[in-house]
């Protein structure tokens, strides 16, 4: 097998480490961990009987899918790090780079946004911005490869297109009925 092919025929490549201004780590969390408290909140609140709510438990279904099958995949790939060595045809060493989980949580998150408010507000379309910005992020500061990242990005991309299309979210189909009622219901 030619190593990987190549690192993707060129495609991988260590660039020069920047854990500086935007792209510092503690940004990749914030956006990591305030997108996903984000979608939650605006599940719990809204509930599963509104349109925003669905959606966002459509969104907590994607990050769901899409963790598991990033972490399934780093499991069977065991790609080193860029932090961890120069060469990026280092696969099945026991490392976690393959694919990006980060980056296929924010793509999962806003993936289904995008999908039902999209054409009808076009802005939208800026929530992808996020998991570019995260893909860059990762890549700056060594975590990733390049093309861990583009991994990440079709698998939360289409773990959110999944998601969206199920006619009910999965999570509140296996929860009680009372969750598809939102925290902002008055009885």
């Amino acid at each position: 097998m030619l190593r990987a092919t190549q690192a993707l025929a060129g495609l991988d490549h260590k660039v020069e480490y920047d854990n500086s201004g935007i792209w510092n780590r503690d940004n990749q969390n914030l956006l990591r961990y305030g997108a996903l408290l984000t979608t939650v909140g605006i599940a719990l609140w809204e509930g599963g009987d509104t349109r925003l709510g669905r959606n966002a438990w459509q969104s907590v279904d994607s990050v769901t899918m899409a963790t598991i099958i990033a972490e399934v995949g780093k499991r069977a790939t065991g790609r080193l790090r860029p932090s961890e060595t120069d060469d990026p045809n280092q696969w099945r060493m026991g490392g976690r780079s393959f694919p990006s989980g980060e980056v296929a949580e924010i793509s999962s998150i806003v993936t289904p946004y995008v999908m039902e408010y999209g054409s009808e507000h076009p802005s939208v379309y800026a929530l992808e911005i996020l998991p570019v910005y995260d893909a860059v992020a990762r890549v700056k500061v060594q975590a990733h490869w390049q093309s861990d990242v583009i991994a990440g990005f079709v698998i939360g991309t289409v773990s959110g297109f999944v998601a969206y299309r199920r006619e009910s979210p999965l999570i509140l189909s296996v929860m009680p009925h009372g969750i598809s009622v939102g925290l902002r219901t008055r009885f």
